[in-house]
This record gives C-alpha cells, structure tokens and sequence, in this order.
C-alpha cells in the first residue's frame, strides 16, 4: 500500500514527507493506521547519527493508531483494535524470559537494525528498500508496521493523541522514578532538564509523595511549568553551580538524580548533588557516542553511590503504559499539561518549537 512518511536521506538532513510503499504484515506483524506519533529525541539522535540507522529511512517510535491487518499467528490484537507502539523486544533472551524487556540482548539490533531479522524491510520507495523498523514500528508516517511484541492494546475510547507518547518519552522519565529508584515518599529527587522526560519524571515523584523534587532548566517557562506540576524547586543553571544551589535547598543531598541531558559538566554538578546512597540515573543520549562519565572515586565510595544506566524507564510494557493511563484518569498523572499538538506536516517546525522551548512535548497528528 502506498502511504506518507518523513523520510530522512542523509546524516543531519531535514525530514521530507513523501509517497513510499508499505508492505504487508508478515508473521507476528502489526499493520496501524498511524493517527498521531509523539516527537521523541531519540527520533531526532538517529536523524543526526548519534544513535546507528540506515539512510535513508523513516524513523518515529511514538505511534498510536488503529488495527488494520495482522499476520500470522497475531493473537494480542485485532483489527479494529486502538493501540499504542512502543520498543520492540526479541522475547526470547535472557533479559525478556526475566520480564525486564527493556534490557533485551536483540535490543540494539530490533529496535536500531533498520530491517527486520531477515534483513527485509516493510518499507521501500521506487523499488528500493528503505531503513525501517525503528524501534519496531517507524511510525512518522500514516501507516507503519509494528509488532505483535510492541503493541499495546488501548480502551476503545482511548485518545490517541494522548495516548501516543507514552510510548518511549513518557514513561521513561515516570518509569525512571516510579521504577529504576522505585522513590518512596519523603525521599528527595533532582531532575537534570526540563523537557518532557525530566518532566514526566516529575509527575511520577508527585504521584510518588516524594519530599522534595529539583529541577534544573535553563528555559524559564519551562522552570513555571515545572513548579505548576508540582516541583518543589526549580532551578537556572546560569544562577550558579547547580550543587551549591541544590545543597543550599537540601544540605544533606538529594537521593536520586534522573539525568536527561547526556553533558558530562551537568553529570559532574549531579555527582555533587547527591547524599549517602544516592543514586544517579542516566536516560540522556550523548551527542557523541564515545562520551563519558568522570566519576570521583573517593567521593563515590564514601557516599555509597550508584550509577545506573536506565533504558525506557524499565518498563513492563503491556502494564506499565497501563498504569500510567489510570493515574492520568485518576488526576494523579496530568502529563496531558506536557503536550501540544500539529498536523504532521508540520514536522520540521515541530523540531524546532521543541528546539527553541516553545513546546515540551509536541504530538503529531494526521487528519
């Protein structure tokens, strides 16, 4: 079938919608009219090379949409089916077998490959095959082939366009919280980048009771909306070492710090910001993929400190995109209040309101 989608011909090019062809569901497959995607920085860190993606190719990995056709063996939804996309996961390692999906060993290849395990792709343009499959789905587009793995089922009064980014951005940042540190109430979090992840991480510590929640954001609309959500501080950096303004709030350290940002000088103020046993979780994606984390060595031993590497905020996808969906109808999750919407013609544009902190999380929609 022929359909639109952003594709992306060469490193650092922009994205231009054109005609390209949809091939039909193979087995385990997920066709989905794609009614709206979310605008992720991943998306944007693939576009650009910092994470590996053949060009060119259609990227996104937000989608929600509809049920269209399914391939063999497809039993977790039907046609006619709302659903959500999400990471894809092999099912089969060791990591998956554990329900920690997040951390699948085929990880890298199934959700960066570019094509499916045969090395096909559902994709293609003019005869030629085009890099799809991103995160299982390359949903910047009116169509995309998911998998049965990847898709969440949705209530059929779901809103689509809310629905959308709680598929990668949302649930990272609430997932790194309510998951990765498992943060209990009375407990202090710093929150290192105001955007979308570091704000759902936010709501997450709300909904958790935690004590105190810091943020740091350079944009101060951005720095208002974090206070409205329900931070208890937040922070601009150009005020002064970020530390010295978090210890001035909580002198003893902050016990978690989620970081977005992937900038070894933020790392090294977050370092600095921890008490005994804190915990620093890294969600960024660096600009250079050979970068790394100076870690201060006594510092570290004496504080008892962790690292850790979080990936999709450790989600059990078939439950936790659920989970946040109650909270949210429950009044104790508004990451509705992160969201604004555009046609989805108006990608670029989307890049850079987002760029620019006119927007915190823009979802496209198709009509």
């Amino acid at each position: 079938m022929q359909i639109k989608a952003a594709v992306v011909h060469e490193v650092g090019g922009d994205f231009t919608i054109e005609d390209v062809e949809l091939g039909d569901p193979q087995s385990g497959e997920v066709l989905v009219e794609i009614a709206a995607v979310g605008l992720c920085h991943t998306d944007l860190a693939a576009q650009h090379g910092h994470l590996p993606f053949p060009m060119p190719g259609v990227v996104g990995h937000e989608g929600a949409g509809v049920v269209k056709a399914v391939g063999e063996g497809v039993t977790k939804v039907a046609v006619g089916d709302k659903v959500a996309l999400t990471f894809n996961t092999c099912g089969e390692c060791p990591s998956c077998k554990k329900g920690e999906p997040a951390y699948c060993v085929n990880f890298m290849a199934l959700n960066f490959g570019g094509v499916r395990p045969d090395g096909s792709s559902a994709l293609s343009q003019g005869g030629t095959q085009l890099g799809a499959n991103f995160f299982g789905q390359s949903s910047f587009a009116t169509a995309a082939m998911a998998n049965q793995r990847n898709v969440v089922k949705l209530p059929a009064d779901a809103d689509l366009a809310l629905s959308a980014p709680l598929g990668c951005g949302i649930q990272t940042g609430a997932g790194a919280v309510m998951n990765s540190f498992d943060a209990q109430g009375g407990e202090a979090l710093l929150v290192m980048g105001g955007g979308s992840v570091g704000l759902s991480g936010v709501l997450a510590a709300v909904a958790r009771n935690l004590g105190t929640i810091i943020v740091v954001e350079p944009v101060a609309a951005r720095r208002e909306l974090a206070i409205e959500l329900g931070a208890t501080h937040a922070i601009d950096p150009a005020a002064g070492p970020v530390s010295e303004q978090v210890r001035a709030i909580i002198p003893a350290g902050v016990d978690y710090v989620l970081d977005t940002t992937a900038n070894a000088a933020v790392l090294g103020e977050a370092f600095a910001s921890i008490g005994y046993r804190g915990t620093i979780g890294l969600v960024g994606v660096p600009a250079d993929p050979e970068s790394v984390m100076a870690v201060p060595m006594i510092p570290a031993q004496v504080l008892g400190a962790r690292v850790i590497g979080i990936v999709e905020g450790d989600s059990n996808l078939d439950e936790f995109i659920g989970e946040l969906q109650a909270l949210h109808a429950a009044g104790k999750f508004p990451y509705d209040r992160l969201i604004s919407t555009r046609p989805f013609s108006e990608l670029n544009q989307a890049i850079a309101a987002q760029a620019a902190g006119e927007a915190v999380k823009v979802v496209l929609t198709h009509n």
